[in-house]
This record gives structure tokens, sequence and C-alpha cells, in this order.
């Protein structure tokens, strides 16, 4: 028996409705949880996050900008609070140039991260031209080294970019860990 174009629309719209509210519970059960005490939770370690790179990146005067993600992939909350550590890397292996300076422009903040949560630091990337030849010695970095807050363990974030391979110049910044997925050209 055909249904009216009436109850085709009302069924249609519940179904909306059902499936909104299913998924409004899924991401609240993955959301960072703002009642857990930080003690309560251990600091997310490289081991509970997968740590990535948002593209593309968003440049403007002479540096580019990416959100840099932290993915918390274990089974229970972990927590973030302050800057991450992140450097450039060589195809040896090996870290070019100086580590990243810290942007103040957030002050830090406990960031709990639930199963499934990401939160994000903003990396700006200046370009390696812009500083001397004799400073700078620029080489290609292939990746990223990035260790989470108050840790010594790192992650490999894979992204190819002008470096400079001598310490002294500051070329990347990085800002404090932020709740949430950095959008590409939008997060700060």
């Amino acid at each position: 028996m055909p249904l009216s174009a009436h109850t085709a629309r009302r069924v249609a719209a519940a179904l909306a409705l059902a499936c909104a509210a299913a998924l409004s519970v899924t991401a609240a059960s993955a959301a960072v949880n703002h009642h857990s005490h930080p003690r309560a939770t251990p600091a997310c370690s490289v081991s509970r996050l997968q740590v990535w790179i948002g593209l593309p990146g968003s440049g403007s005067a002479g540096a580019t900008a990416y959100p840099l993600e932290f993915s918390n992939i274990s089974g229970r909350a972990c927590h973030l609070f302050g800057f991450p550590g992140v450097s450039a890397v060589g195809g040896n292996g090996h870290q070019l140039g100086s580590a990243a300076g810290r942007d103040p422009a957030f002050r830090p903040r406990l960031v709990l991260l639930g199963r499934g949560a990401t939160a994000h630091a903003l990396l700006t990337i200046t370009e390696a031209g812009n500083f001397p030849a004799g400073q700078c010695r620029m080489r290609t970095a292939v990746g990223l080294r990035v260790s989470p807050p108050g840790q010594r363990r790192s992650a490999f974030v894979p992204l190819t970019f002008p470096a400079c391979s001598k310490k002294g110049p500051v070329y990347l910044h990085v800002r404090a860990i932020r709740g949430g997925v950095g959008i590409p050209g939008f997060s700060q």
C-alpha cells in the first residue's frame, strides 16, 4: 500500500531525528570529558595517540600553518596540557636545525580526550628561504618528530618542506594544545 506524500515526509523526519539522536550520543561518548580530574586520567602518551597533520596548510606572508592533530586511539580517556615538542627531520632521520619555538598566542589549558577524540596544536613553518643562506643551510625535511606535552617519546609525521639544517633560526612555531579537531585554514 503506497504512502501519501504527507505520511512519507513524517516518516522521513522521524528517521532523521532518530539518526541525529544516535549520532549525538556517539559523538558525546567520544567528546572531550570536561568533568574528569586530571589525576583520574593518565597523560596521553605516544602509545595512546595517533599524531597526524591537517592538510592542506594555509599559507601567508612567508609561512604555512598546519593543525597538528592528536587523536586518542586507546581504550580510555587521557589528558594533554601545554605545548607539544616539534622538530623537523631530514632523510637520514636526524633533526634539522632548531626545535620549534612556543607561540604564546593561547595559554595552555588542560584538554581531556575521551576515546576517539582529537585535539590540535597549530604549527607554523616559516619559509626557510626567509633566512640568510649562511645562517640557515637549507635542506629538505621529510617529516616532523612530535612528542606530546611532557613526554619524551615521539611520533613521526611525514611532511616534506624546505628546512634550515643549522641550529639558530627558529623556523617552526607551535601553539598550546587545544580541544577539537583543527581545520586547515580556519583553526588557530
